[in-house]
Parts: C-alpha cells; sequence; structure tokens
C-alpha cells in the first residue's frame, strides 16, 4: 500500500482529499504546515507527497525546492495541489520542484489519475512500483 503525506492547512481540504485517497486504498498522513510535514516525512518516509504550495509560514514552495536539495527526500515525487490557478503559477511550482500540478478545487478523478500516474513512475528500494495493489 503506497504512503501518501498531505500537506494541508485548510482542515475541509485536508478532510476531503484523505477521505478520496483512502477510499482508493492508499495510506493517508495529514501535516498543516511545513514543520508537520518535514517530521512526518522522517517518520514515515512518504511514496508520494501532495503539497499544498500555500501554506503559512514556510510555503510549499520552499519546502519542495528544500526536499529537492537533501540526498534523502530528493526522489520522493511531490504533486502541487493549490488554488493558485494565474499564468505562471504551475511553472514556478515545477521550477520548484513539484512533479505534478492540479488546481483546486480538485476533482476526486483528476487526482486519482494524477496520483496514480506519479506513483507509477516511481518505483521502490527493489524497483517495484510502488502503487502495487491500487
Amino acid at each position: 500500500m503506497a504512503r501518501i503525506l498531505l500537506v494541508e492547512d485548510n482542515p475541509l481540504n485536508a478532510k476531503l482529499a484523505r477521505v478520496i485517497l483512502e477510499r482508493a486504498g492508499y495510506r493517508v498522513e495529514v501535516a498543516a504546515d511545513a514543520p508537520e510535514a518535514e517530521q512526518s516525512i522522517r517518520a514515515m518516509r512518504p511514496d508520494l507527497i501532495l503539497m499544498d504550495l500555500g501554506l503559512p509560514g514556510k510555503d510549499g514552495y520552499t519546502l519542495t525546492h528544500e526536499l529537492r536539495q537533501a540526498p534523502e527526500t530528493h526522489d520522493i515525487p511531490v504533486l502541487a495541489v493549490t488554488s493558485f490557478a494565474m499564468k505562471g503559477d504551475e511553472q514556478k511550482a515545477m521550477e520548484a520542484g513539484c512533479s505534478g500540478y492540479l488546481t483546486k478545487p480538485i476533482s476526486r478523478e483528476s487526482m486519482l489519475r494524477e496520483v496514480r500516474g506519479l506513483l507509477d513512475r516511481s518505483s521502490g528500494p527493489d524497483g517495484t512500483p510502488r502503487a502495487e495493489g491500487i
């Protein structure tokens, strides 16, 4: 079962995304800000991170950039899930190191399609897809 860290400061958005992902068979942890996310990443070593870019304090762009710089987290795919939908926002997310980009409000289908795609492209330590069993 793939492990997903959902970094989202809005409790309603976090609950909705968590329900969608858990019903699809994923194990989900939620972090409300960057410090919580950093702690969860160390504790669980997620297969995928869904990152809200507009976090309070350290934003999702900065956290993603830092994850890309660290040897122990540089290969974890990060899917931006954001309300930032202006021209240039997607490119800014990709430049920060995001592997994919979804705008809010999210649809169940688009979220699961993006999650499965990113998990299928990444592989576990033994070379098997991390999305097995989904």
